[in-house]
Formats: C-alpha cells, sequence, structure tokens
C-alpha cells in the first residue's frame, strides 16, 4: 500500500473509499521522453501499463540502455565489495559532489574498475611474493641451523676419532687407510637434499609417502614453526613445518619433488655453504623490507581510490537504479509509426491530473522541446486498482485486510473499522492492564526510536514487530482499558475506582466463598468488583459475563459487516443486493441472534433467573409451548414466533428472487453493455473494448448454484460465526487462568518458604515466565484469533477482496529496492 501522508495540494486522507482513478493517455515527443517520465516518477501518481507486452524484453526499444545499466550497477557492486572488504562505508558528505550525465557516469566507473582491477593484481602480485619471501627466509633460518648442527656434529666426531687413533695404529688399521686412499674418487657417494615447507597437518602423510617411495632410501629433518605463515597461494594463515629431505641419485630426487607438488609444499633452494647462507638471509630480508614499503604504498592509494568512490557511492548508485527503472518505463510506452513520439497509458487518482500536467509542462521547457506532451482522459469499462492514501499509523492496520484481499474500487474498506475493532478484540482476550503496560512500554521504545531503527536493518522478526508498531500500540492501550474493566493486573485485583460493594456479614465468609458476602455499598463504580476475585463463585461469575459479552461483541460486529453490504450496494447503485441480501440477511441474523443478544441485555437489566439456553433451544422445538419462568417480558411468545417466522421466510427470499431478477436484467440490457465511444478516443479503446468490455455469456444455471452456495454459507456461518466468537470467552479465560497459576504457584509460592534465595529464583521463574508465556505466546496467539474473526466473521459479510494494489512509478523507495 502506497504510503503518504494527506496535505498539501492532496485532498484530506479518505480510507473510506478508495480514490477514484482514471486511465491516461499521455503522447510524449521523443526528445522529452527521458526527462518526462523522470518527472513522473518523482510525483510518483501513475501507473503505467505495458503497451509492449507481446514483446521480449530483448526486442524492446531500450534493451541497450537496460544492459548498459545492468553493467554500471555491476561495477558498483563490485566497488561495494571491495569497500567491504577493507572496511569502508560509502557515505554522501563529499563537499566535492559533481552531476554527471549517465554517459559520463558510465565512462568514470569504466577507468574507476580498471583502475581497481589493475591495482588489485599488482597488489595480490606483490603480497604473493612478500609471502614467498618470508617463507624462503624461514626456510634458510631452519634449514641453516639443521646444517650448522650437523657441521658441528660431525666436527666433534673428528676430534674423537683422531685422539682416539694417536698412537694406537695396527696393522688392520693401516691397511683399511691404504685401501680408502686408494678408491677412486669418482665412485663416492654425493647426497642431495632438498628443502622447503609443508602444512602441519599433512606432514605425517608426507613422511610415510616419502619413506614408501624411496624404500626408506631418504633422511628427512624437519623443524616446527611458532607461528603460522601466510600461504603464498591461498594467502590464508597456514600451520607449516620447515623439512629439509636427503637422497641420494636423480631417480629419488623425481619421485621427492613429485611427493612435494601432491602436497602442495612450497620448495626454496637453500646453499650449502654457511657463509652463502647467512648472506642469502640479509639480501632475501632487504627485499622483504622493500616489499612491504612498496605493499603500503599500494594499500594507501588504493584506500584513498576507495575513499573516494565511497563519498559519491550513493548517488552513482541512486542515480543507476533510477536510470533504469525510467528505461524499464520506457520500454513499457508504445513508439509511433513515424518514431517520433512515445505514447503511454496508465492509471492515476483523479486528483493527481493537475499534478502530472505541470510535471509534463515542466518536462517540455527542461528538455528545450519544441512540442509539449499531450495528456488526455480515456473512457473505459477496465477495472481501475485500488488506492488509499496511508500513513504510517494508518498503513500497518491496512496491511491486515490486504494480507486476506485488497479491496475492490471503492468498495467499502474494513481497514478503517480494523483501527478499532482489531484492537479492542486483541484486548478482550488479553485484558490485564498489568500485561498491557508491559506491551506499551515496549512498543513505546519502537516508536521514540523509528527515525533510528527505519534506517537500520533489523532480523525477520524484529521488521515485522517493528513494523507493526502502532497495531501493538493500539493493542496495548485497549488491553489496559479490558485489564481495568476485569480489574486484573497480573491476575491481582485493585481497589482503584473505590471500595468494594460487599462486605463480610460473619467472620465465616473469608473461607474463600462468597456465601457470606452481602451488599454493604453503592455498585462499584467501574469493572468487576475485586470482591469476586479469589471466592469459589470467581468462575461462573466471569464464565457468564465473558460468555455473554462475546456473543454481543459477535453480533454487534456481523451487523456491521452486513450494514457495509448495504453501504456498498448503494454506492454502486445495486438495488437487487439491497431488497434481496441486506434486508433478509439482517432479518435472518437478527431474528435469532439479535434476539438472543436482547434476551441477554434484559436479563442482566431485571436480574431474572430464566435459563437462556433453554429459550433459544424450545423456541426451535417447541414455539408454542409457555415459557414460564424463563420469560422474561409480556408478549414474549408472540414475539419469538414472529422472529421464527421472519428467519424462516428470510431464507427463501435470499435465495430465490436474485437469480430471476438478475436474468431478467440481463435479457433487458442484452447488446447494449457499451455506451457509445465518442469522437478521437473511440480508436483508442477499440482494442480494450474488445479485451476488457467482452461479458461472458450467462448463464442462470450457474448464477442460481452461486446464489444457492452464498445462501447455505450465510445461514449456517450466522450459527457458526455466532459460536466462533466465543474465542473470545476462551482466551479471555485462559490468560486470567494462566496468570493466576503463574502469581499463586510460583510467586507466592516463593514467598512463602521466607528465603531470599528461593524468593529470587522465584522472581526470575516469574519474570520469565510471565514474558515467554504470556507476553510473547498469548500476545500472539490473541492476535491470530482476532486476525481470524476479522478476516472470516466480519469481512466474509461485505468484502469482496478481488481487486488489485494501485503500484504506481516513483522513485521514493528506489535506494531501499534489492538489485
Amino acid at each position: 500500500m502506497v504510503e503518504q501522508a494527506g496535505g498539501g495540494c492532496c485532498p484530506p486522507m479518505d480510507l473510506f473509499r478508495s480514490e477514484s482513478m482514471q486511465l491516461v493517455q499521455i503522447i510524449i515527443p521523443i526528445e522529452s521522453a527521458h526527462r518526462t517520465i523522470d518527472y513522473l516518477g518523482e510525483i510518483g501518481l501513475i501507473q503505467f501499463k505495458d503497451l509492449n507486452a507481446e514483446k521480449s524484453p530483448f526486442q524492446r526499444t531500450y534493451a541497450n540502455q537496460i544492459k548498459r545499466c545492468g553493467e554500471m550497477a555491476r561495477k558498483l557492486r563490485l566497488f561495494k565489495d571491495q569497500m567491504s572488504k577493507a572496511g569502508l562505508l560509502s557515505s554522501s558528505t563529499s563537499a566535492t559532489q559533481v552531476d554527471l550525465s549517465f554517459d559520463d557516469l558510465e565512462v568514470k566507473l569504466g577507468d574507476l574498475e580498471s583502475e581497481l582491477i589493475e591495482m588489485n593484481a599488482n597488489g595480490d602480485k606483490l603480497q604473493r611474493s612478500y609471502n614467498e619471501l618470508v617463507e624462503y627466509k624461514l626456510v634458510l633460518q631452519k634449514a641453516g641451523e639443521f646444517f650448522h648442527i650437523a657441521q658441528r656434529s660431525a666436527e666433534a666426531l673428528q676430534r674423537e676419532q683422531a685422539s682416539n687413533q694417536t698412537g694406537e695404529q695396527s696393522l688392520e688399521t693401516s691397511l683399511l687407510s691404504d685401501q680408502e686412499s686408494v678408491t677412486d674418487p669418482s665412485k663416492q657417494v654425493k647426497l642431495g637434499f632438498i628443502t622447503g615447507l609443508v602444512p602441519k597437518e599433512k606432514l605425517m602423510a608426507f613422511e610415510r609417502i616419502l619413506f614408501r617411495a624411496t624404500r626408506g632410501n631418504v633422511f628427512l629433518k624437519q623443524a616446527v614453526l611458532e607461528e603460522p605463515v601466510t600461504d603464498p597461494v591461498s594467502g590464508e594463515k597456514v600451520e607449516k613445518n620447515v623439512f629439509a629431505v636427503f637422497f641420494s641419485g636423480e631417480r629419488a630426487k623425481s619421485k621427492i619433488l613429485k611427493i612435494c607438488e601432491a602436497f602442495g609444499a612450497n620448495r626454496y633452494s637453500v646453499p650449502e655453504d654457511l657463509g652463502k647462507q647467512a648472506q642469502m638471509i640479509t639480501e632475501v630480508s632487504g627485499r622483504i623490507s622493500e616489499l612491504k614499503t612498496t605493499i603500503d604504498a599500494g594499500l594507501v592509494h588504493r584506500g584513498n581510490l576507495l575513499q573516494t568512490i565511497g563519498e559519491q557511492y550513493d548517488r552513482w548508485n541512486i542515480l543507476v537504479r533510477k536510470e533504469k527503472s525510467i528505461y524499464h518505463t520506457l520500454n513499457m510506452l508504445s513508439i509511433d509509426v513515424t518514431k517520433k513520439c512515445l505514447v503511454a497509458e496508465g492509471w492515476s487518482p483523479v486528483f493527481a491530473t493537475k499534478q502530472i500536467q505541470d510535471a509534463l509542462q515542466r518536462a517540455t521547457h527542461d528538455s528545450n522541446s519544441e512540442v509539449g506532451a499531450i495528456f488526455r482522459v480515456l473512457g473505459t469499462r477496465e477495472m481501475p486498482p485500488t488506492y488509499f492514501r496511508t500513513n504510517k499509523f494508518t498503513n500497518s492496520f491496512q496491511e491486515i485486510v490486504d494480507a486476506y484481499g485488497v479491496a475492490k474500487y471503492q468498495e467499502a474498506n474494513p481497514g478503517v473499522y480494523t483501527i478499532v475493532t482489531f484492537p479492542f478484540l486483541f484486548a478482550v482476550m488479553f485484558g490485564d492492564w498489568g500485561h498491557g503496560i508491559c506491551l506499551l512500554l515496549a512498543t513505546l521504545y519502537f516508536i521514540l526510536k523509528e527515525k533510528k531503527l527505519s534506517s537500520q536493518k533489523l532480523g525477520d522478526i524484529m521488521e515485522m514487530t517493528f513494523g507493526g508498531r502502532y497495531v501493538i500500540f493500539m493493542m496495548s492501550l485497549f488491553s489496559i482499558y479490558t485489564g481495568l474493566i476485569y480489574n486484573e493486573f497480573f491476575s491481582v485485583p485493585f481497589e482503584l475506582f473505590g471500595k468494594s460493594a460487599y462486605g463480610c456479614r460473619d467472620p465465616s465468609c473469608r473461607d474463600s466463598t462468597s456465601a457470606g458476602l452481602i451488599k454493604v455499598r453503592d455498585t462499584y463504580p467501574f469493572g468487576v468488583d475485586p470482591a469476586w476475585h479469589g471466592t469459589r463463585s470467581e468462575l461462573p461469575y466471569l464464565n457468564s459475563l465473558k460468555m455473554k459479552m462475546s456473543i454481543l461483541i459477535g453480533v454487534a460486529q456481523m451487523n456491521l459487516g452486513i450494514i457495509l453490504s448495504f453501504f456498498n450496494a448503494l454506492f454502486f447503485r445495486n438495488g437487487v443486493n439491497v431488497w434481496f441480501q441486506f434486508v433478509p440477511q439482517m432479518i435472518f441474523l437478527n431474528a435469532l441472534f439479535g434476539y438472543l443478544s436482547v434476551l441477554i441485555i434484559v436479563k442482566w437489566c431485571t436480574g431474572s433467573k430464566a435459563d437462556l439456553y433453554h429459550v433459544m433451544i424450545y423456541m426451535f422445538l417447541s414455539p408454542t409451548d409457555e415459557l414460564g419462568e424463563n420469560q422474561l417480558f409480556t408478549g414474549q411468545k408472540i414475539t419469538q414466533l414472529v422472529l421464527l417466522l421472519s428467519a424462516l421466510v428470510a431464507v427463501p427470499w435470499m435465495l430465490l428472487p436474485k437469480p430471476f431478477l438478475l436474468k431478467a436484467q440481463h435479457e433487458r440490457h442484452q447488446g447494449q453493455s457499451y455506451t457509445a465511444l465518442q469522437g478521437a478516443e473511440e480508436s483508442l479503446l477499440v482494442e480494450s473494448g474488445d479485451d476488457s468490455g467482452h461479458h461472458e455469456e450467462f448463464e442462470f444455471s450457474e448464477i442460481f448454484v452461486h446464489q444457492l452456495i452464498h445462501t447455505i454459507e450465510f445461514v449456517l456461518g450466522a450459527v457458526s460465526n455466532t459460536a466462533s466468537y466465543l474465542r473470545l470467552w476462551a482466551l479471555s479465560l485462559a490468560h486470567s487462568e494462566l496468570s493466576s497459576v503463574f502469581y499463586e504457584k510460583v510467586l507466592l509460592l516463593a514467598w512463602g518458604f521466607n528465603n531470599v534465595l528461593i524468593l529470587i529464583v522465584g522472581i526470575i521463574v516469574f519474570i520469565f515466565a510471565t514474558v515467554g508465556v504470556l507476553l510473547v505466546m498469548e500476545t500472539l496467539s490473541a492476535f491470530l484469533h482476532a486476525l481470524r474473526l476479522h478476516w472470516v466473521e466480519f469481512q466474509n459479510k461485505f468484502y469482496e477482496g478481488d481487486g488489485y494494489k494501485f503500484s504506481p512509478f516513483t522513485f521514493t523507495l528506489i535506494d531501499a529496492e534489492d538489485e
């Protein structure tokens, strides 16, 4: 539903009937078409019809412009993604905002995208090189330790052997030494080695595969890195180990290289000489420092670019979306055969005529067009869309009605009455002024913070609650009112409006019984007397009160629904529905349940002990029998006979005349369904007249069956709907009893132990039970039951709900739309 506050040039808001609509035609010169649609989108009061429905999106006039807008939107999404990764927020606080045309913006976005992509690519390359150098430095350090330790061990071993062999040369030793000295140097085995880093989680498997592939002819040394390192390929932090694999032979080397590649081990060459290793570490450290400086400078430059984009992002995004919506709308217009003008058709409210004409004049002037746009109203028999101008208060209630079905054009809108009846029926089931105050406080938070919360993204449940804040606000106010009537504050009665009218005749009556109570003062002025609470008579008394009250409320609301059907028939000048639907329905409903409501009121006023169940049952079973002690007023027997006969007569009155009268009307007006079309509009309406004005052939049997179903539904519904309103009594009783149980069995029970810890636990349990069960579950339950009573029992008496919403072309919410 379009939300718009009344005021200014617009007439006062009227929710009872939807706004008067008109089908308009606008002929727009091609040179001012874009600006015209732009200005019409600003006022947002025209719903364009698609005059190119038979064409695919690619065959339409402005398909290329739509494609360009889509490409620009893609670039903006790239910028937004990059800004979010950099932790930047878009803001429109730039002091140097430049108005760009659509073409200039397209070029600028293309340049910015190319620059940003190039910077990202260079930054990724530099970062990868930096990460590789960091790993290389770690490998040099750890592998250098391997060689240093090995060299010290070898030197120590040689010194030990030399000291042991001094002066102890034997014959065998000399021979062996001679043999070794004459060994061919070319046959000596030279060990190769490969160093690198492997992920820690893959190390065990890596070691096992190496051993199996080389049959154990390798020597593996490894060292654990204290800190995770950034992997050059993935860019993620990974825990790794430095390894050095010593092997013999080229065949073993090729196997090891393949295994390293399979396990994602990054290999780095390390010189054997310790001096060269130290020199390499110094060189790598210098290169790391240089790369770090370069990367930091690149990040600063990239951050400045993204900051510049962020300052203009919102404006560019809105401009692109706006242009895309304009071209979408232009694609709905039909182009003239001369290709010099576009023809638009659409629905607009009657009150918006002057605003639309002013917008057309401004567009012609600002476009420097020699020919102005032509605006005219077309005659049509097509059903117009439904448009209610609502504000932030009435919009929520209108949405409740629209969820059932959008009102037919200018039929009576139940949303007007829902503003009062919905929260009231809710409160009848939820009556407790303590719980009502809790709801009120929660709702006031949403209302006072609505500006801040409306600009934030809330969760699904919070979003729904915030959207219905004014509904809940009204529900809480009515709950406080009905809670005062029931005299319940978390199930505890208070003497707010004076002292109880009853007092004890003797001390024995204080024993949870009303047997000893006598009336000692004037009647309690407002609501239920607190003396009833806690007595044995409380439940029977409140049951009787709430059950009868539910019937009275239900019959009153159903009568309101039937009366609204009368106003609908009167508005649409449908005399058949007045005399053969409204009148018999009023007679039937009130002859039975209206009479029951009168008996309830009479019984309350007279204090009679008549059994109303007996009266209503035997009104049908034995209408001629004497009433005896169940007689409430003189002439009751004759009255019941007349009402019973009236109800019986009302059934065929609803069923039979209407189909025959409709058949007679059809035969009388056959061939005269259309009035003559006048002048130049005739050619424009031939096509629409063929489609929308065509009536289906009149089928008397279908009309009769439909009326039969409608009659049966109403007769049975009069009983079932009245019974359905007893849910007001049932849920009110359930809410009261649950509240009483939580108070007596949790709070008072904890209080009775005289223990602070138990009392604190009891208070916590009571709060959670009250909030979770009574303020959340019971609120939702009462809300859904009130919703059902409005949708089924009330609205089915008059509301057709087969219309469609007025959806104007507007830029108002364009910044909140999803792509």
